[in-house]
């Protein structure tokens, strides 16, 4: 008779138990157990619970391989969900094995576990473990669908013909996307065809609805959600979210009429990689030297600061010709202007022309810094304008959400979860097609954001994305990469460079440490179907197949692989914190980052006075629902994990393991160093501090 000593541990969110019967099967290399009742005096299976057993079985399983997981009816009591962390069991001989889940049961069902060592298919030899890799992404594949979102666009997750097999679990708060008194109804179907593993912890769910709600229920009875007029004054905007103030906030209300506020916001606010080295003024934007001559200095010119690499360009073609909407019963307008800034002996970065169109003439003149206050002003403006859509669709939505989205689908069809880099990326995932799918919802419907508060509507935000993936490319995506293209690797001050190069080190060693761990050699990853097929899906769904991407379809070399994962999860990470975490800090002031203008853009100087200024701005009530829906997907998420922190029992080999130690010891590190500097700037730059990263996208 052998004895074996079973753990089975719940999950700790709130209501995880289950009160249904749950029996075990172990299989062994030498054979299987019984199916045995988990059951004891007492409740079993309560939420946070370890709960111990022991398995009799009449002779020795052998090398443990795989478990079974019965989930069945108990008594007359209902059915209801169980949320499984893992299993871990005592052999004979003393050899401790672990099976991870983290995982809901939802029905009465039965769930294969693997043991946790990480193998790629070539290391599975028995027939029994081969068969079960393949039935699990066999089903994967059959549950879970491509579809095509918006055409041009990263496909996304689609459950074509899923229905619960038992009614939605009660224990998990739903809603049914009703904002009383709010114009936005989110489209909460987007989210329920989503199954329990995908979507939101009881917290985190509720506490994002629960959050939006009452927010929007204050501003509609403020009256602020009703008023179709211009903003009377522009401090009047502070009541907006009176209560929500941070240091940065109220610097941008204080400072946001400056010409080095404006540069610095190139570098280190909310969408720090656009700016460009500029060798030569292009011919679109015929700036000349006795424009800008008083804004460079003194003993220099134009051509000399060109040659030293001290001018820049902003260049917002992408944007140009998309047309407008109305919004409360008013034409928006557009436009895609050009900068140029010029990086002085100051350490500042300075506008010092602003062009209002892509096409020069007598129509468009070049505004510059000696125009007058209100010509300059807006001008300034228009191109806040234009960042907005820049940051939102290009930067944030699609670069980060959309991408890191369809990576993450790509993962779960084609890399079981015994794989190595299963493991290694499940945790950069986590949470990130559900808050897509209300993404989609907030932002991408006809009562979205996108159609009730952006000049250019639904379907011009969704062109801009079109556009913008068009021109993605595979080395755009790899950071280091693109400073040295952007020729901004030795700008000074360029806190956003620092830090995200930082980060990106720290995480390319931990992938090298864990990619050389279980890849050997090349042919390791050339002969891995899985990894293979992983790749070829995320160049077809993601990039639409299209070969000018240079996204590879095929990793020949250990090198390789490691750029690639590298790029994944920085993408899923970093790359979104940088972008999202200051959403609300830079756009609470309106002004600073508008997303619709209500004038056209001036085709003349010295026109411009207070009351036209305003009058261009958005009016209050397209003002608070952007900036309420920005409120909401920036807000400091609740159940989070900081990048570099894996609860989560996926890898159980000593050298994964060490290796995760060793990037939360290079992170606090970083932390460190960005928390030390910050005490001498006097704008702190914060936002890639790891602290305050997350692992995945979930915000």
């Amino acid at each position: 008779m052998a004895a074996y000593k079973v753990k089975v541990a719940t999950g700790t969110d709130l209501l995880s138990g289950t009160m249904d019967s749950i029996s075990l099967t172990i299989v062994g290399t030498r054979g299987e157990s019984h199916k045995q009742l988990l059951n004891h005096f007492g409740r079993d299976f309560a939420t946070g619970a370890v709960d111990e057993y022991t398995v009799c079985c009449k002779q020795d399983l052998g090398e443990l391989i795989i478990i079974r997981l019965h989930k069945e009816r108990y008594s007359f009591l209902p059915k209801n969900s169980w949320y499984c962390n893992y299993v871990q069991i005592e052999a004979p001989n003393g050899r401790v094995y672990h099976f991870p889940a983290y995982q809901w049961m939802d029905g009465y069902e039965t769930l294969a576990l693997r043991e946790a060592t990480g193998k790629t298919r070539a290391e599975d030899t028995l027939p029994i473990l081969l068969e079960h890799r393949q039935e699990e992404i066999r089903a994967k594949q059959d549950f879970y669908h491509w579809r095509v979102f918006v055409p041009g666009l990263p496909n996304y997750v689609h459950i074509p013909s899923y229905r619960p097999p038992v009614r939605r679990n009660p224990n998990r708060p739903e809603w049914n996307g009703y904002i009383p008194g709010f114009p936005i109804l989110i489209n909460i179907k987007a989210t329920k065809f989503l199954n329990s593993n995908l979507r939101f912890s009881f917290v985190k769910t509720a506490s994002f609805f629960f959050r939006l709600g009452p927010t929007a229920l204050g501003f509609k009875l403020r009256g602020l959600v009703d008023c179709k007029q211009s903003w009377k004054r522009l401090k009047d905007i502070k009541k907006i979210f009176p209560a929500n103030k941070s240091f940065i906030s109220e610097y941008v209300a204080a400072h946001w009429t400056e010409d080095s506020f404006f540069g610095y916001q190139y570098l280190n606010g909310v969408n720090p990689g656009l700016l460009r080295r500029c060798t030569q003024i292009p011919d679109k934007f015929p700036v000349t030297d006795d424009m800008v001559a008083p804004f460079l200095g003194e003993g220099t010119c134009l051509q000399a600061e060109l040659e030293k690499g001290n001018i820049y360009l902003a260049d917002y073609r992408i944007l140009e010709g998309i047309p407008t909407i109305e919004l409360n019963g008013r034409k928006q307008h557009h436009c895609a202007p050009l900068c140029l800034l010029h990086f002085g002996s100051e350490g500042n970065m300075m506008p010092i022309a602003i062009q209002l169109s892509q096409t020069p003439g007598p129509d468009c003149p070049i505004f510059l810094p000696s125009d007058s206050e209100w010509d300059w002003l807006l001008a300034k403006t228009w191109v806040r304008y234009a960042e907005f859509y820049c940051h939102e669709a290009i930067s944030h939505l699609l670069e980060t959400h959309l991408i890191a989205e369809a990576f993450c689908l790509a993962m779960i069809r084609q890399l079981p979860m015994c794989h190595p880099l299963y493991k290694l990326l499940v945790p950069h995932t986590r949470y990130t097609i559900q808050i897509n799918s209300i993404g989609r919802a907030l932002l991408l419907n006809e009562g979205g954001l996108s159609a009730r508060g952006m000049s250019l509507g639904l379907e011009g935000f969704a062109e801009v994305m079109v556009r913008a993936l068009s021109e993605t490319t595979y080395d755009s995506l790899y950071l280091p990469n693109d400073f040295v293209e952007r020729g901004v690797q030795d700008l000074p001050g360029y806190y956003y460079r620092d830090d995200s190069l930082a980060v990106w080190d720290a995480l390319e060693r931990y992938v090298t440490e864990i990619i050389t761990y279980y890849y050997p050699c090349d042919a390791a990853v050339a002969g891995d179907p899985e990894l293979q097929s992983w790749v070829q899906e995320i160049f077809k769904e993601c990039l639409l197949g299209r070969e000018s991407s240079g996204f590879p379809q095929c990793l020949r070399t250990v090198p390789e692989l490691i750029r690639y994962v590298t790029i994944v999860i920085y993408t899923c990470s970093a790359k979104h914190a940088a972008v999202n975490t200051g959403q609300l800090e830079y756009t609470a002031w309106m002004p600073n980052f508008p997303s619709s203008m209500r004038n056209p853009p001036m085709q003349a100087k010295g026109l411009t006075t207070l009351e036209t200024f305003m009058d261009t701005l958005p009016d209050v009530k397209t003002t608070c629902i952007t900036l309420l829906v920005l409120w909401t997907l920036s807000r400091e998420p609740d159940d989070k994990r900081p990048l570099g922190h894996f609860p989560d029992i996926h890898f159980v080999e000593d050298a994964p393991r060490r290796s995760m130690e060793t990037l939360r010891c290079r992170l606090a590190q970083i932390s460190h160093n960005i928390r030390q500097r910050n005490k001498g700037l006097p704008i702190p730059y914060y936002y890639l501090d790891p602290v305050l990263i997350e692992n995945s996208i979930s915000i």
